[in-house]
């Protein structure tokens, strides 16, 4: 499988590339358009073909802190399911500049149960050591899934 590797400060983690949509830098020219009241880990939402697009700040939502202005800071666009559907979710991640293969049966329980971080998948040994596969589907919990799928929610 095709995974795109990105850090949260020194620590490596992947997600499926056959989820992602598309791939961009974060550029400062058009930052995300905050929402007030939305959790810290929301940036916003950025226009994308016309539409807001909700984008998620993985660095804030895993770490507490808001993602670096870097060069490898990406904005990854990615399709996460929901009530039947899939729609575009937009992800800030740092360092994710490369992609590596791992097979998905070289991934195993981390041996830690996390109930409040459920999107933090299963672990694979890989030639820089260790890495775990952060599950789209598994990022948002039900409160923020309405805040920002409202309509899925009437």
């Amino acid at each position: 499988m095709l995974f795109i590797l990105f850090t949260l400060d020194n620590e490596r983690y992947v997600i499926d590339a056959t989820q992602v949509e598309r791939l961009m830098p974060l550029t400062p020219q058009s930052p995300p358009k905050t929402i007030p009241g939305a959790p810290s880990w929301v940036a916003g939402v950025l226009d994308h073909e016309g539409a807001p697009l909700p984008v998620i700040d993985l660095p804030a939502l895993a770490l507490g802190r808001p993602a670096a202005q870097l060069m490898s800071t990406r904005v990854v666009l990615v399709r996460y399911p929901h009530a039947g559907t899939v729609r575009l979710l937009a992800l800030l991640l740092e360092g994710a500049t490369r992609t590596i293969r791992l097979e998905a049966d070289a991934f195993h329980d981390a041996g830690i149960d996390m109930p409040n971080a459920r999107y933090l998948g299963p672990v694979a040994s890989e030639a820089g050591g260790l890495v775990q596969w952060i599950r789209v589907e598994h990022l948002l919990p039900d409160e923020v899934k309405a805040l920002l799928f409202p309509e899925a929610h009437a």
